[in-house]
């Protein structure tokens, strides 16, 4: 019985390849002011009944003389990326082995056809096993990077101020222009009357009137506004600048003046904040380092490797740019 192997290449919507690209480095969240509205909580739901283990030796796809078992299916998957095995794994499983089908009957006919004894074809396999070791490599270097308690108090000490946290309010008051839409039955403000008004709203705020309730009353930010003018938690650099700047500088407990930006007026109250501390962020440190380390091993590698390089056929170095 000829069994199937793992080196998979899916097309269309799951787009799996036989080489697993490299990771890459998480983007910086986006800059917003406008805090996202959290879901209404809805009633749980019955518990979905469990389904026993299939058979692992359970022979569950033939084509031609190849078959799969469940074990063999549940080691495919595995070496696919993530959200290809939620996929493999989930409601898409039959979209997924659809495409398993087609890749396997297009493959046998190629062999059949010994396309893959051409030279052509040959090369491109041998490149491809390459660029898919090249890439394990990075994998393990990642994985078995380490960071040291001195490089990453060195970065901790540079980068405090990525640490920091707030917690607080606002009354946002929309000027003519913003990002934020306007709300039904309100007027346009220029810029000037919606500095009037945050004004008003901050002496207000100072002879004692409820934050949360005025916030509710006049805050132009309906999602925040909902909540008594709570924003909850953030990290310094997730707000726009002239929030951030004044969201990490005024007295814990007072009021600010109205703070500029571009979806109007801000009158903020912080009422906490503080810093997380090395032992804290030590974690995010070392997985934010380890692709550092790795890159700087790959670099060994290749400054070490005996490489000959003709310049009169591919140019000087630095001659591409």
């Amino acid at each position: 019985m000829k069994l199937f192997t793992t080196n998979v290449l899916l097309i269309s919507s799951f787009g799996l390849m036989a080489q697993t690209p490299a990771p890459k480095q998480t983007p910086p969240p986006p800059k917003v002011i406008m805090p996202v509205v959290k879901p209404a909580t809805t009633a749980p739901t019955a518990p979905m009944a469990t389904v026993p283990p299939a058979d692992p030796n359970k022979v569950i796809l033939t084509i031609g003389n190849e078959k799969m078992t469940v074990a063999q299916y549940d080691k495919l998957v595995a070496a696919l990326p993530d959200q290809a095995q939620t996929a493999a794994h989930g409601p898409a499983r039959r979209q997924f082995v659809e495409q398993l089908v087609q890749l396997k009957v297009l493959s046998q006919e190629a062999q059949k056809r010994k396309l893959d004894q051409t030279p052509k074809v040959q090369e491109q396999m041998e490149l491809s096993k390459e660029n898919l070791l090249a890439q394990v490599l990075y994998q393990d270097l990642m994985s078995t990077a380490t960071v040291s308690d001195a490089e990453a108090r060195k970065y901790y000490d540079e980068h405090k101020s990525e640490y920091e946290e707030a917690k607080g309010r606002h009354i946002l008051i929309r000027s003519k222009g913003s990002a934020v839409p306007l709300g039904a039955g309100k007027k346009e403000l220029t810029e000037e009357e919606a500095l009037v008004k945050a004004q008003e709203v901050r002496k207000k705020l100072l002879a004692g009137e409820d934050f949360g309730m005025l916030a509710k009353a006049e805050s132009d930010d309906t999602g925040s506004g909902a909540q008594g003018g709570d924003l909850g938690t953030f990290k310094r650099g997730n707000m726009v600048k002239p929030f951030d700047d004044a969201a990490f500088s005024i007295p814990v407990g007072q009021v600010s003046e109205p703070v500029k930006s571009p979806f109007g007026y801000h009158v903020i109250k912080i009422e906490s904040r503080e810093a997380k501390s090395f032992e804290q962020a030590k974690p995010e440190i070392d997985k934010k380092l380890k692709p550092q380390a790795a890159k700087q091993e790959m670099d060994a590698l290749r400054k070490n490797a005996s490489v000959t390089i003709d310049d009169s056929f591919f140019g000087a170095p630095g001659s591409e740019k």
